[in-house]
């Protein structure tokens, strides 16, 4: 991921914030509905690295197998390549076919809706995608929209509109990332002492009230948001949940020290939203090239189990060998 990329970290302060007054709203709205148990899923952004075979793939994997034990080994996957493009009917049987079950696949809404369009005039796109989707059945996670940074508060009425219309029950996060919406211009999240930790609010500037009943609106449609935890642009760690689903993307910056510190932060959040009524989250790890994604991936699942967050299976992986006992069969 390019966005919010930096060459150097040392000045990053990587501390999480404190939750948005809408995600208490949210933890009101839940408190009379009886607590589940958190489900947990935590994957990266493809299958198809060759780089990954002898680590998390055997050696020998021919990458018509990769999502195969992708599958087996981590249980979601952010579905990027849908943003070019609805697929074939024939291409997404064979990846639902491919995995096993309890893998989730989490598509991203196509550039027509979100970037071309910018939901304008965007029905007759938005229904083939979402039927699309249909063909995933019980393996579909949620959709998620990323919005373009051009997308300003401006235009908070075209989002608004749109998630209203979406079908009822259909699962999505909206990530945004107009500086706008935050409160503080870019060059400011960088942790600096002079702009503080994460930059200013959006709460008193022109869009306030549109801002506020988007994200309301969000709330009231069970539609969620994106959190973005990425070193260049700390405004975008906006802890706002407007559904009890957590949809997180986890940039690391190949495994320094930092990523770890991160990775436990948001164990402990996580915790935290739990036993608040936080219901399901999707981490997504990105790394430089996805060369060490497989290891982070790894190390947030071992800490989700030590904490009783989740039982998930700990991924097999090794340095230039076959992994394990794994099975395709």
């Amino acid at each position: 991921m390019e966005f919010g990329k930096v060459q150097y970290i040392d000045h990053i302060n990587f501390s999480l914030p404190p939750d948005d007054p809408v995600t208490e709203l949210l933890w009101e709205r839940l408190a009379p509905l009886p607590r589940e148990p958190l489900r947990v899923h935590v994957g990266g952004t493809e299958w198809g690295r060759t780089s990954w075979v002898g680590r998390a793939y055997p050696l020998g994997t021919k990458p018509k197998d990769f999502l195969a034990w992708y599958s087996r080994q981590f249980n979601t996957i952010e579905l990027n390549t849908l943003f070019y493009g609805v697929p074939a009917t024939t291409t997404i049987r064979k990846w639902v076919d491919a995995v096993v079950p309890g893998f989730t696949f989490c598509p991203k809404f196509p550039e027509a809706i979100s970037h071309k369009l910018q939901l304008s005039n965007a029905s007759r796109e938005t229904t083939e995608f979402i039927d699309a989707l249909g063909l995933f059945e019980g393996k579909l996670g949620p959709a998620f929209l990323l919005l373009s940074d051009r997308f300003s508060p401006g235009q908070a009425g075209l989002l608004q509109h749109y998630v209203r219309h979406l079908p009822t029950g259909f699962a999505a996060c909206v990530e945004l990332r107009g500086q706008d919406w935050f409160g503080a211009p870019a060059a400011a999240f960088t942790g600096s002492a002079s702009a503080g930790p994460f930059g200013g609010s959006a709460t008193d500037g022109p869009y306030a009230a549109a801002i506020q009943d988007t994200f309301h609106e969000m709330l009231d449609r069970g539609v969620g948001t994106v959190i973005t935890d990425v070193a260049g642009r700390r405004d975008v760690l906006h802890m706002r949940l407007t559904s009890p689903v957590a949809f997180i993307r986890f940039v690391t910056n190949s495994l320094h020290p930092t990523d770890y510190q991160r990775a436990d932060a948001w164990v402990e959040r996580l915790a935290q939203w739990a036993s608040k009524g936080l219901r399901e989250v999707y981490i997504f790890v990105h790394s430089p090239e996805e060369l060490t994604s497989p290891e982070m991936m790894k190390y947030l699942i071992i800490k989700f189990n030590e904490y009783g967050l989740a039982s998930l299976p700990v991924p097999n992986l090794v340095n230039g060998g076959q992994p394990g006992n794994l099975s395709l069969f």
